[in-house]
C-alpha cells in the first residue's frame, strides 16, 4: 500500500536500503494492514524512494 499509487514494486526492493518509519501499532489502510511507511520525497510529478547515502545496519533509528 503506498498512498493510492505504487512507488515501486516490492520485487524492486530486493536488496535496496530504503528508509521506513516503523508503525506503533499496525494500521489497517484501505483493507490492508500496515506495518511501516516507506520514506519519499516528491520531485515534480514523480516519487522518489529515500535511501542512505552510505552503508548503515538496519533498524538504525533515523533522527
Amino acid at each position: 500500500m503506498m498512498g493510492g499509487s505504487c512507488l515501486a514494486q516490492g520485487l524492486d526492493l530486493i536488496g535496496k536500503h530504503i528508509v521506513v518509519i516503523q508503525n506503533l501499532e499496525p494500521a489497517v489502510i484501505r483493507g490492508v494492514t500496515s506495518h511501516g511507511m516507506l520514506l519519499a520525497a516528491k520531485s515534480g510529478d514523480e516519487l522518489v524512494l529515500l535511501t542512505p547515502d552510505q552503508p548503515i545496519a538496519s533498524g538504525a533509528i533515523v533522527g
